[in-house]
């Protein structure tokens, strides 16, 4: 196990990224929704040239509460200010047509976004990477997929910056931990209001804001592999989210599991950190 056999003591590297990540090992789901929500409306106050938040939504659990966090600023910061150009835009972001479609209108319409936008990556991403093969370099299935996620991002801020808008991701601990997300893809925003949970903590807060249990209790899949369509994100990683949350809360996990979290945390390091510079430590 990850503890110790007298059940008491975490190994060192547990306690540190616990620290390092901010997790909590139990919360109270009203007590961060509205430490979320404050947290947006701060942000946007304070920067005074913002008006919006813009969130890509997928139908899944992340960009789900994302969104209702999101929404829940902007029309408290619109009855508190007066100022009723606030909004929160959601963004769909789908590679041609998309399986789950369906629980992305969901989403958009149980968080009850302000504007939906449509933006089809298709186009770009396979110009892209016609583009790079045209010099004999070839792409593989799933580095087009980080491009997807990237162009993802483009369109984003392309979104934020006609609409004085701010990015939101969807990074929480269970991902931040693993690095699971696109470096410069969804792993690129200007606010992350899920930072600080892990996967269970996030599905709190989602029951207690009432919302369709079937995007909290579906298989959570990035879909970025045209080969492997809707790939688990737990079959990629090889560790399960139950495992990944109790190893943040500080609960016992199976030593296999331990050490597979502990691999991607350090193989991941650099998603963490900002470009590195000489006066960094990161490399030595």
């Amino acid at each position: 196990m990850s503890f110790t056999s007298g059940g008491l003591a975490m190994r060192e590297l547990q306690q540190k990224i616990i620290k390092e990540l901010r997790v909590k090992p139990e919360i109270d789901p009203q007590q961060e929704i509205r430490r979320s929500v404050e947290f947006l409306k701060n942000y946007l106050q304070k920067h005074s040239f913002l008006r919006s938040l813009i969130l890509g939504i997928s139908g899944g659990q992340d960009s789900t509460l994302a969104g209702k966090l999101c929404e829940k600023a902007v029309e408290e910061l619109r009855q508190e200010t007066g100022k009723q150009d606030y909004e929160f835009i959601a963004v769909r972001l789908p590679y041609g047509n998309q399986a789950d479609e369906q629980d992305a209108m969901d989403a958009i319409a149980f968080m009850q976004a302000d504007k939906t936008v449509r933006v089809n990556i298709k186009p770009a991403t396979d110009a892209t990477v016609a583009s790079i093969e045209e010099n004999g370099v070839l792409v593989s299935d799933f580095n087009k997929g980080n491009i997807k996620a990237r162009q993802r991002m483009i369109a984003q801020y392309g979104v934020a910056a006609a609409s004085h808008g701010a990015v939101v991701g969807t990074d929480h601990a269970a991902e931040a931990v693993t690095g699971f997300y696109t470096k410069y893809g969804d792993g690129g925003a200007d606010v992350t209001p899920l930072w600080r949970l892990d996967k269970r903590q996030g599905r709190k807060m989602l029951e207690l804001l009432d919302a369709p249990k079937h995007l909290y209790e579906k298989e959570p899949t990035a879909d970025l592999e045209d080969g492997r369509p809707a790939l688990p994100d737990e079959v990629a990683l090889g560790v399960t989210y139950a495992d990944i949350d109790n190893y943040l809360e500080g609960r016992p996990v199976p030593e296999d599991a331990a050490k597979k979290i502990e691999t991607w945390y350090f193989k991941t390091q650099h998603k963490r950190h900002l470009p590195i510079t000489v006066y960094d430590e990161f490399w030595k």
